[in-house]
């Protein structure tokens, strides 16, 4: 059962965003030093002119190639970094007054880079590798954020809510998923491709999980049951966002990053050398 405090207290908001911050950190060391090494090639296509034949092929070259494992914890330590800064001294008053008013500024802008580097490693995951694709992804998804941390400075102190930012918030959100989709569709129609069961399992896993967190702002505004408090949906926010990351990051590791002993000794005996 919450307790009244849960939802509605600063109390125990330190401790809370410092042990978040925590797991996050340690899922992300952990993270870079059990995985093996995993590399994906990020593309760019241009058009050349074949001199014998008169004519311009399309070009496919390789501009680098990304390791899942540290890019998996990048996500992660970004998060646990946020989560640290905001526990600073300094910091910490600076926060709990915005979160008065209604808005986590800090929060916008960590979603805005951590889960645009998760749309861009799901978006691998199901065959898009060309760069300028992955950056608009990133993109498209960062300002998804921006709106979100938009509709909290537009709507502080407001009786009537102005909808517009989450509107525009959402269907920029949409947007990748769509590509993702289609990429992921054209995948297990293609009768010479067998897709991994893991990304299955990403895909619809971080789609649900990605639109509970448009959910939690509209239960806020809305000021439905224990979200009456903007403190409730903060920690809420803070939850969905470490289960969000765990899924990702695990799911990538247990289908692509899993080395040859993944016993849980073998776990153990990783955790036992970080500690």
């Amino acid at each position: 059962m919450i307790s009244f405090k849960w939802h509605n207290g600063f109390e125990r908001l330190k401790m809370y965003n410092g042990f978040m911050g925590s797991l996050h950190f340690f899922q992300a060391a952990l993270m870079l030093y059990v995985s093996k090494e995993a590399l994906f090639p990020v593309t760019t296509n241009y058009l050349d002119f074949d001199s014998v034949a008169r004519t311009a092929v399309p070009v496919r070259e390789t501009l680098f190639e990304l390791n899942l494992g540290p890019a998996v914890a990048l996500f992660l330590f970004l998060s646990a970094i946020a989560h640290f800064t905001l526990i600073l001294p300094k910091v910490y008053p600076w926060y709990i007054k915005n979160l008065k008013n209604h808005i986590n500024v800090i929060r916008w802008y960590e979603y805005a880079l951590s889960s645009s580097v998760m749309i861009v490693l799901i978006a691998i995951l199901v065959g898009i590798y060309d760069f300028s694709t992955l950056l608009t992804l990133f993109g498209i998804n960062a300002a998804m954020n921006l709106f979100g941390l938009l509709m909290e400075q537009m709507n502080q102190n407001k009786k009537e809510i102005n909808w517009l930012p989450y509107i525009f918030g959402c269907i920029a959100g949409i947007i990748p998923w769509i590509v993702i989709f289609l990429h992921f569709q054209g995948a297990i129609s293609s009768a010479d491709v067998e897709v991994p069961s893991f990304v299955y399992w990403i895909v619809f896993s971080l789609f649900a999980v990605f639109n509970v967190f448009a959910i939690n702002m509209f239960l806020q505004y809305k000021k439905i049951g224990p979200w009456k408090s903007y403190v409730f949906g903060e920690k809420v926010y803070i939850l969905l966002s470490l289960v969000a990351k765990s899924l990702l990051a695990w799911q990538v590791w247990s289908g692509t990053l899993r080395g040859t002993d993944t016993s849980v000794s073998a776990i153990i005996s990783h955790l036992s050398n970080l500690l």
